[in-house]
């Protein structure tokens, strides 16, 4: 459900409403709305409980590459982090691809409880159901 529109200050003026503070620029463009200051709720639970039913998964600390076709919602992407086996971290693995699709991927999407801020876009860690892996 659309509740907001990402306006920067020139944006706003030219359809009259008021910025929401979603400006950025690169070293050679003017400033233009983008994705910044700008976070995902918390969950309520901790990433642990997230992961405590989890029989087989990987827990995603690294991502490569960019692998999102905005206009059919494919989805893969290069990953490296940490395997589960029953709802523990096991041990490492690295190039390996996730893949699936946007809708079911945002539609399962669990946040945790550990949002910090630190930049200009934050998210805690999230689970997400039903990706692909493979390269294991």
């Amino acid at each position: 459900m659309l509740k907001s529109w990402l306006l920067d200050s020139a944006t706003a003026r030219e359809l009259g409403l008021v910025t929401t503070g979603h400006a950025h620029r690169g070293v050679s463009s003017s400033p233009s709305p983008g994705a910044y200051n700008l976070h995902m709720e918390a969950g309520e639970q901790t990433p642990a409980e997230l992961m405590s039913d989890i029989k087989e998964g990987l827990y995603v600390t690294d991502l490569i590459g960019s692998g999102v076709n905005g206009v059919t919602g494919d989805y893969s992407r290069g990953a490296a982090g940490f395997w589960i086996e029953n709802g523990q971290i096991s041990y490492p693995v690295s190039e390996i691809t996730i893949a699936g699709h946007l809708l079911p991927m945002f539609k399962s999407l669990t946040p945790a409880n550990d949002l910090t801020f630190r930049y200009g876009v934050n998210a805690p860690t999230v689970r997400i159901e039903g990706l692909t892996i493979a390269g294991r």
